[in-house]
């Protein structure tokens, strides 16, 4: 066994992922200012480059 996460692990971080992107969406959209937006926007962007990542992960770990 490799030691990594198996792909039923990786769809329960995916999962939880897209809702942190959600849920920050929703945040963003309910305030406003610069810096409040700026915040937002770099959480954002981090959530959505570990859910890349994790995609990326759980696609190599798929028998083609």
């Amino acid at each position: 066994m490799s030691g990594g996460p198996t792909i039923s692990e990786l769809e329960e971080r995916i999962a939880i992922v897209r809702q942190n992107i959600d849920d920050l969406i929703e945040q963003a959209a309910a305030r406003s200012g610069g810096a409040d937006e700026d915040l937002a926007s770099a959480r954002i962007a981090e959530q959505e480059a570990e859910l890349a990542r994790l995609m990326a992960l759980r696609s190599s770990l798929r028998p083609t």
